[in-house]
């Protein structure tokens, strides 16, 4: 069932000619798109699917999952649970270090929302050095060089801190509370959510939603928190999230862009034109209340910033060419990822070593690979798991919980693979020659390069709290 209607761009005052023109400049920068939806007054006016992935597929959300978070806690504080002004050390006293500073027992909810608790660099491995099994504690433990609420730094770990909160005074986990509050009184019955090893939800990272609920909810911000004749989000905490509380300043690795600088909310990017909540990779959603208009994109970014920049050039006209909207849609359903192309060599097996020394390699050195073909493509067996790669196709298995969708060919004597995890943005490339395999990743996850990891589902990572 759709979560939201369908109509025309041209129906909805939105140029189908100046989608395509995104499309092609999105091409041209051989940007790797997964997915693409864009929301004009309600209506979901164009929607794509690069393949092998697929409107039912759930995809990483990455520091998205962040703007989730922001609403959990502004359902606890509408509750009365919580507050702004609540500090961490009276929520979560067991977690605070013998030897705190001043400014740690000074640290509020609303310095953890927006980023501004004074550390001046992302506290995330800093913590999880200082305490591997408790990194509230951690991030109490790393120094504070800024006075709180005068400085933003993009620090990971607030929201962990904040995740943990939420389930403090709830007595609930963060993902059960908002199927509750939120996912399933909308309609979205398959949220999923990678965990730290305790069994724990990051809070700033893990979330798994399909392209369509990532709109929805953008819809729902856009429309202050309203979703049929319901109030699911207070008004007035939509509006207090998404609006500027801290100057936000250039990050040394990230690609300077404008829609990076023009202000943080409660967990919320501020931009040149609205606001957006922003995972790694590509991951985004972006909502335009000026325009009536979300625009959510998953994709496989390995560097930059490439959105929303580029959606302002295109999507903010209100022109109308309604010959143009078949077109478009066609193109939008014949979205691909390209195949490996080559030959099938239906009789021929081989046996390899894994060399670990390239870049990206996403298995430990050593690792026996064998190919053997099977009817329409391969068996790729590694030492712990086997996958199939299909020939001219999409094949897919799960080893492990985890979906993976394969295509491969021989060129000349070499066997190519690509491996999609397909619920995240990561792919895997794979070449066999003379005895030599290479696995490597063609963007190398956040949460660490073994492969067979992340084959589990739910992927659990990091020792934590219990």
């Amino acid at each position: 069932m759709s979560l939201l209607p369908r109509s025309t761009p041209a129906a909805q005052g939105m140029s189908s000619r100046a989608i395509a023109a995104l499309l092609d400049r999105i091409a041209a920068e051989s940007v790797e798109l997964h997915s693409i939806m864009v929301v004009r007054r309600g209506h979901v006016v164009a929607e794509g699917w690069w393949a092998p992935y697929s409107p039912e597929r759930p995809h990483l959300l990455y520091s998205l999952t962040k703007s989730f978070t922001s609403i959990a806690v502004g359902l606890v504080i509408a509750d009365g649970l919580l507050s702004l002004d609540a500090l961490v050390v009276d929520v979560l006293p067991e977690h605070v270090p013998a030897d705190i500073s001043e400014q740690g027992r000074r640290i509020t909810v609303h310095h953890l929302l927006s980023m501004t608790s004074g550390h001046t660099t992302d506290s995330l491995e800093e913590a999880w050095q200082l305490e591997p099994n408790d990194l509230v504690k951690g991030f109490l433990r790393v120094p504070f060089r800024e006075p709180e609420g005068t400085h933003h730094t993009y620090d990971n770990a607030t929201t962990f801190v904040l995740a943990r909160m939420v389930e403090r005074v709830t007595g609930r986990g963060l993902p059960e509370l908002l199927d509750e509050r939120l996912f399933k009184p909308m309609g979205i019955d398959h949220a999923e959510w990678d965990r730290v090893a305790s069994g724990a939800a990051f809070g700033f990272h893990g979330l798994h939603l399909t392209t369509e609920a990532v709109a929805a909810f953008g819809e729902l911000l856009l429309r202050g928190g309203v979703w049929g004749d319901q109030q699911f989000i207070p008004r007035a905490w939509v509006e207090l999230a998404t609006s500027r509380h801290i100057e936000t300043l250039p990050l040394d690795d990230w690609a300077r862009s404008p829609d990076f600088l023009s202000g943080y909310g409660y967990q919320f990017w501020m931009s040149r034109h609205g606001y957006h909540g922003n995972g790694a990779f590509g991951q985004q959603c972006v909502v335009v209340p000026s325009h009536e208009l979300v625009i959510v994109v998953t994709a496989a970014i390995a560097e930059g910033n490439a959105f929303p920049g580029v959606f302002w050039d295109y999507l903010l006209s209100d022109l109308d060419d309604a010959e143009y909207d078949e077109i478009l849609a066609d193109r939008l359903r014949r979205l691909s990822l390209p195949l490996v192309e080559g030959a099938a060599n239906p009789t021929r097996s081989v046996e390899a070593t894994l060399d670990s020394s390239p870049e990206n390699s996403a298995l430990p050195d050593g690792t026996p690979v064998i190919v053997d073909p099977v009817d329409g493509g391969w068996q790729l067996q590694f030492e712990a798991f086997t996958l199939k790669v299909g020939y001219g196709e999409w094949r897919e298995s799960s080893p492990r919980g985890r979906p993976v969708v394969a295509t491969g060919a021989w060129q000349g004597d070499t066997f190519l693979a690509d491996l999609y995890i397909i619920t995240t943005p990561h792919r895997v490339q794979v070449v066999v020659d003379a005895g030599r395999a290479t696995v490597t990743w063609s963007t190398v996850p956040l949460t660490g390069p073994n492969l067979a990891l992340h084959l589990q589902s739910p992927l659990m990572t990091r020792p934590d709290v219990a």
